[in-house]
């Protein structure tokens, strides 16, 4: 069974899938990015897609299913951005405030470089349903345990208080979608710059490293 699922999956029948799984992608992008979520059917995803409403049924189940797969896909950038940050070159030798800033650079600028994508992640996703909060909470618990970590490191370092800071990371995390929410909304587009430094700020004061010596 294993042997013939890979001979599957390799075969032209996959490389079909897989370019209709793209083509939905970038009709979810287009639609749900510029038009919204609540205001997109499924008949208008797959007109744009060029696909039939089997093959979105078979490839992603029903649009909220097209939605978790575009939010994850962008989200998952924006933590590879941050661990590539974190993993640079003499990082370790930073202070707290630059490893931050590094961190939140990279993050926004993967994050917002389609502002149809960042619609879709940061305000799109809202509200829509349960299963959709819950695949945006099951992000959020990643992300703190992330940045967990480097607010550990910071105080191994003496950069940031000795306490426990999984807390104050959870409310960053969602203080962090907020924000982005509200930057994403608004008709002037705020240069990631901007954010970032916003971000970096709300960081070190939350571990208190503006009160370490």
């Amino acid at each position: 069974m294993a042997d013939g699922w890979a001979v599957q999956r390799t075969g032209p029948g996959d490389q079909a899938r897989t370019q209709a799984r793209e083509q939905l992608l970038d009709a979810a992008r287009e639609l749900f990015g510029v038009v919204g979520y609540r205001e997109t059917s499924e008949a208008d995803l797959c007109e744009a897609a060029g696909v039939t409403p089997e093959v979105l049924r078979q490839e992603y189940g029903t649009r909220e299913g097209l939605l978790i797969a575009l939010h994850n896909r962008v989200t998952t950038i924006g933590l590879r951005a941050a661990e590539a940050a974190l993993l640079s070159e003499g990082i370790d030798e930073c202070a707290i405030a630059e490893r931050v800033r590094r961190l939140f650079d990279a993050y926004v600028e993967a994050v917002t470089r389609d502002p149809r994508e960042a619609r879709v992640t940061f305000v799109e996703v809202l509200g829509v349903s349960a299963v959709v909060d819950e695949h945006c909470k099951l992000w959020r618990a990643l992300w703190t345990e992330f940045l967990t970590g480097e607010a550990e490191r910071a105080v191994e370092r003496g950069e940031a208080e000795d306490r426990d800071h999984r807390v104050d990371v959870m409310v960053m995390v969602g203080t962090v979608h907020e924000l982005m929410a509200h930057h994403t909304r608004r008709c002037r587009r705020a240069r990631p710059e901007e954010v970032s430094r916003e971000l970096t700020e709300l960081a070190l004061t939350m571990l208190g490293s503006q009160r370490v010596g």
